[in-house]
């Protein structure tokens, strides 16, 4: 048989993904959403560059496909391999079914999916060993199914890019890689939307039609399994195609560069722009939402935030006090919501610790995470920014020298760090906080001799915070003040810590441990500190980074992002109940009027303390962006949307009246312009300064 027949279950697959690209362009191109004429030479472009780059494409995503196909063999049953290699499969299998593996360590449905996946994996290959009069009736029917699968996810492909334009009018940008983050969110919007039974019957009914006929044309290459020879010769074939691929699709997608915005969506790829999407992590406020006249979007922060002029929020702060340069430790807790902490109401005492160090702190009992991931938090606290549509800036390639809390800290002669007992190269955090100046202290500078225990997410809490201590006392004897900022990681799925340190076992695997264990050790770490020489000349700030859940009936539900949060610091900072609304990005700027700091700023967060505050918080998922005022949460959207909700307090609150914190939220009778447009105010400007690069440090 010609080597070229042994192709054909790629280009008989490719035909069908080139047809299905064709049908797809012609529907957009037609679809009244396309509100647009086009030129000889768009339509060139459209169908030339975009079925060219659809070919590239392909080629890529063939790889699995591939993979499959170079590992089909008879020789690998042959005795004693066949053999060899089910006993290692079945080995794997009882191995990830009760030993302790990786999997079992993240939790969730992971184990259950590894298991399932290899067990499969190890039946098949039961079969095709142990009943070889059946060998090729089997490799049929899988190799039908492996064509089925691609059959499906090319059309299931077609109908998601086609349901994305007709609510967009584009092809996939971060809003469809946040599809994949709020999964249950959104499947109930399609289930409620669209009529699913039928559509997906059909997508199943056709596929199997298609699938038949492909491999009906390309049964030949299981019929005649080609030989090892061959089978280098199609790989080089494929491979040389797959680098071409890599250097093709980048310079293809450069060439959409047409001031008709729906000729580049139609030239382009869609897979290619989920690609991007998910790389670059952001999405283009001023293509999504709704938006004000520049001039007024910046003349309206300046009404919300004192001191900013002109299309910036660079503002100057200046104390009438000398400044204060004591040591910092920002501790941002992992998934630690409010009602974790006896004071919110939670009757299980699972915080003892921080409940006692909250009666001796400037503690804040109306706080908003800006988020509901750690990189969020993180940004928050950082940055002292709002949360822009898409990814955290922590996660986006234009992530360095950004005006920073750890750039003021340098400014002032201190030491900056960034310790996490994890790999920083985790969520970016590496690249994020060296380029913005800081140190990094992570796993990776840890002898053995350091870690007690570890899991998947890295060293436990209490190992984390020996390591900050033996940090903090070389950097005191360096005669410079330092700012250490502290990320936890216990208090994170699967919840596993070290044995025998509270009532809760260390393997239970228990939410109500991860909590409990977090606060043991930051006790440990309290009392560490405070038997060293630096202890009295240092204030401690403790918040989380988010909530342990952000699911609720509404698109931000105001309940899910209260966290605690506290300043420390005896004999300098005096206890006392802040109690007025206040957001994340607002911790560090009244850290530093505590300070008494004098600086340039361009931080959207503010003094809390200072009698021109403007109670307000911001809180967001990655495209729903929410203000909180006046107890009306106002919330905008791509598609230019915009929701209020009234926030009204329950009636059933079991804390004292400066920690209720549970609300009903109902939608807005009458709605408020105002705050509407102070919303949007906050949400432009801020992503307008960093598409514009303005949000850099001042050196």
């Amino acid at each position: 048989m010609t080597l070229s027949k042994k192709f054909s279950p790629f280009y008989n697959l490719m035909l069908f993904y080139i047809i299905v690209s064709i049908v797809l362009r012609i529907v957009l191109l037609f679809h009244p959403i396309t509100q647009s004429s086009f030129s000889f030479i768009d339509i060139i472009k459209i169908f030339g560059f975009g079925l060219i780059s659809d070919f590239f494409i392909f080629v890529l995503v063939s790889g699995f496909l591939w993979l499959y196909l170079i590992f089909i063999s008879n020789s690998k049953y042959l005795k004693p391999y066949g053999y060899i290699f089910f006993g290692l499969l079945l080995a794997f299998l009882l191995y990830v079914s009760f030993g302790n593996t990786i999997l079992n360590e993240y939790g969730g449905a992971l184990p259950a999916i590894g298991i399932a996946f290899i067990a499969i994996k190890t039946i098949l290959f039961g079969l095709l060993l142990f009943l070889p009069k059946y060998r090729n009736q089997i490799r049929f029917w899988l190799f039908s199914f492996v064509i089925f699968l691609y059959v499906v996810l090319i059309l299931q492909n077609g109908i998601s890019e086609y349901f994305f334009w007709n609510e967009f009018g584009v092809k996939y940008n971060f809003i469809a890689v946040n599809y994949l983050v709020y999964t249950n969110e959104v499947i109930g919007n399609i289930m409620q939307s669209y009529p699913v039974i039928p559509i997906f019957t059909a997508l199943f009914v056709v596929a199997g039609l298609i699938t038949y006929l492909i491999v009906r044309h390309s049964k030949n290459y299981i019929k005649s399994i080609p030989t090892f020879v061959q089978k280098i010769q199609l790989s080089g074939i494929y491979l040389t195609l797959f680098g071409l691929s890599l250097l093709a699709i980048p310079y293809l997608s450069a060439q959409e560069n047409s001031p008709n915005i729906f000729a580049n969506e139609l030239e382009a790829n869609g897979i290619y722009k989920f690609f991007l999407a998910f790389k670059n992590s952001e999405l283009d406020y001023f293509k999504f939402y709704k938006t004000l006249p520049e001039k007024e979007a910046y003349a309206l922060l300046q009404k919300q935030i004192s001191g900013i002029s002109g299309e910036t929020s660079l503002r100057k702060i200046q104390s009438a006090a000398a400044e204060n340069h004591k040591n910092v430790v920002l501790i941002t807790i992992e998934s630690y919501s409010a009602d974790f902490m006896k004071m919110y109401g939670n009757d299980q005492n699972l915080t003892p610790f921080l409940d006692s160090l909250a009666t001796k702190s400037l503690l804040f009992t109306n706080l908003y995470a800006v988020g509901n991931r750690t990189v969020r938090g993180l940004e928050a606290v950082t940055l002292c920014f709002p949360p822009t549509a898409g990814e955290s800036v922590v996660k986006r390639e234009d992530n360095k020298n950004k005006f920073s809390t750890g750039n003021i800290f340098k400014q002032k002669g201190y030491t900056v760090k960034y310790l996490y007992g994890g790999d920083a190269f985790f969520d970016n955090m590496e690249d994020f906080y060296t380029g913005n100046g800081y140190g990094i202290v992570d796993k990776k500078t840890f002898t053995p001799q350091e870690i007690t225990f570890s899991n998947v997410w890295g060293v436990c809490d209490e190992d984390m915070y020996n390591k900050a201590i033996k940090v903090m006392n070389g950097e005191a004897k360096q005669n410079k003040p330092f700012f250490n900022h502290i990320m936890t990681v216990s208090n994170h799925r699967p919840f596993t810590y070290p044995n025998n340190k509270i009532d809760i076992p260390g393997d239970a695997k228990s939410r109500d441990g991860g909590v409990k264990y977090t606060d043991f050790a930051m006790k440990k770490f309290f009392e560490m500190a405070s038997k060293q020489p630096w202890f009295t000349n240092t204030v401690f700030v403790i918040l989380a980074d988010h909530c342990a859940s952000s699911a609720g009936k509404t698109e931000l539900p105001v309940d899910k992002y209260r966290i605690p949060a506290m300043i420390y610091s005896p004999g300098y900072v005096q206890p006392k109940h802040y109690t007025n609304l206040m957001s994340q990005i607002d911790i560090m700027p009244t850290l530093f009027g505590l300070l008494n700091f004098s600086y340039q700023s361009k931080f959207y967060g503010e003094d809390v303390l200072k009698a021109d505050y403007k109670p307000r918080a911001l809180i967001a998922t990655y495209q729903d962006l929410g203000f909180i005022k006046d107890n009306v949460l106002t919330v905008i959207s791509p598609k230019q949307q915009v929701k209020q909700f009234q926030l009204t307090l329950k009636k059933d609150q079991k804390t004292a009246p400066d920690f209720q914190i549970y609300y009903d939220q109902n939608p807005l009778i009458k709605e408020r312009t105002d705050l509407v447009n102070q919303t949007i105010s906050y949400y432009q400007t801020a992503s307008d300064m960093l598409k514009k690069k303005k949000y850099q440090k001042i050196n």
